[in-house]
């Protein structure tokens, strides 16, 4: 399906290359904005010192919205009280209230007032590229992750412009997409990776499955601790806001395919593929075709940007226009998360 389309360049480049620099508010922060081809991230640095993250973002959210609005990605380094403290308050002075981690896919620990662990993967694992939440009900429109301590080796979060992504995919592939969607698959049991009572919040069963028929989710209770769900969610999504279109779900990161190949050929032998913890298929049930599968992965790919965290960065994202990942990494790593902003399928 891919025969004939023209060779996208590689995105894999450090951040600082090809950029414009121009200051902002009356000279406290300079902006490093990408050009050409590039979209993203800014890089928003104060301009003097004692410049303070939630002060100046209290008095610029229209600046600040209007810059991620073009980029998706925002990456602020070098501010006073960018730590786990002045993480929330930074927050609620852009977006309001912090969002509780539900309908989880990854393990998180709790900090503190809806701030998060980044997920708790093994340091070796590469995490693939994913809009957060794209596969459940509602997901959160802005995400925000803090450096508390920057890692010695790897551990950077590569990010991808999902608007890049949609224009560049395959339009047979993209268009058949958006009208078949998106089916989701996912077996929970104490077996292998979260529990149900985890991801939904609670362990009553008349709750869970009052919440998944709220949110669209077809159910099937499986023995005494198991539970399977199907839902059926976009491909693609229109930005509410700027109205652009989007490669918005989690069609490639659920699928078995993207797997580690040892990975993936102890499930399939242990579970089979009807009792995967996650699969996707079009939104009618059918198969996603390898090839297939291979094309959306080198899209994320194509339109891969990374940089090494150092402490104190402070990253916003727009989750609906930007994909994120996660390299391997040696050392400490700790990056806390915060999401704001709840959105659902009908605002898109």
């Amino acid at each position: 399906m891919t025969e004939g389309l023209p060779k996208k360049p590689s995105l894999k480049r450090p951040i600082g290359a090809e950029r414009k620099s121009f200051s902002a508010d009356l000279g406290l922060v300079a902006v490093d904005a990408p050009t050409g081809w590039r979209t993203l991230p800014a890089i928003i640095r104060p301009s003097v010192d004692g410049v303070e993250l939630t002060t100046w973002a209290e008095g610029n959210r229209a600046f600040v919205d209007a810059h991620l609005a073009t980029h998706g990605a925002l990456l602020f380094r070098g501010f006073d009280g960018a730590d786990l403290p002045g993480l929330a308050t930074f927050v609620k002075a852009l977006s309001g209230d912090l969002l509780e981690y539900r309908e989880r896919s990854s393990p998180r620990t709790h900090v503190t007032a809806n701030i998060y662990t980044s997920t708790e993967h093994p340091a070796h694992q590469s995490i693939f590229f994913h809009n957060e939440n794209s596969y459940a009900h509602t997901w959160p429109l802005k995400l925000f992750f803090l450096c508390s301590v920057e890692p010695q080796v790897g551990g950077e979060t590569p990010i991808a412009d999902c608007r890049q992504i949609h224009r560049a995919l395959d339009p047979t592939i993209r268009d058949t997409f958006a009208r078949k969607r998106v089916m989701y698959v996912r077996n929970f049991s104490e077996e292998l990776g979260l529990a149900w009572q985890t991801v939904f919040g609670t362990s009553d069963r008349d709750a869970v499955s009052a919440m998944c028929l709220d949110a669209g989710y077809e159910i099937e209770w499986v023995g005494r601790s198991g539970l399977r769900t199907k839902r059926v969610g976009q491909a693609v999504a229109r930005h509410p806001r700027t109205g652009e279109l989007s490669w918005f779900n989690h069609a490639a990161f659920f699928h078995v395919s993207t797997l580690e190949p040892d990975v993936r050929d102890a499930l399939l032998e242990q579970y089979g593929e009807d009792r995967l913890p996650n699969n996707t298929y079009y939104g009618d049930g059918s198969p996603i075709e390898p090839s297939v599968l291979d094309h959306l992965r080198e899209s994320y790919a194509d339109a891969k940007v990374m940089f090494p965290w150092q402490q104190g960065d402070v990253m916003l994202l727009d989750n609906l226009l930007v994909a994120h990942a996660r390299e391997p990494f040696d050392g400490p790593r700790k990056i806390h998360v915060a999401m704001s902003e709840p959105c659902t399928e009908h605002d898109v």
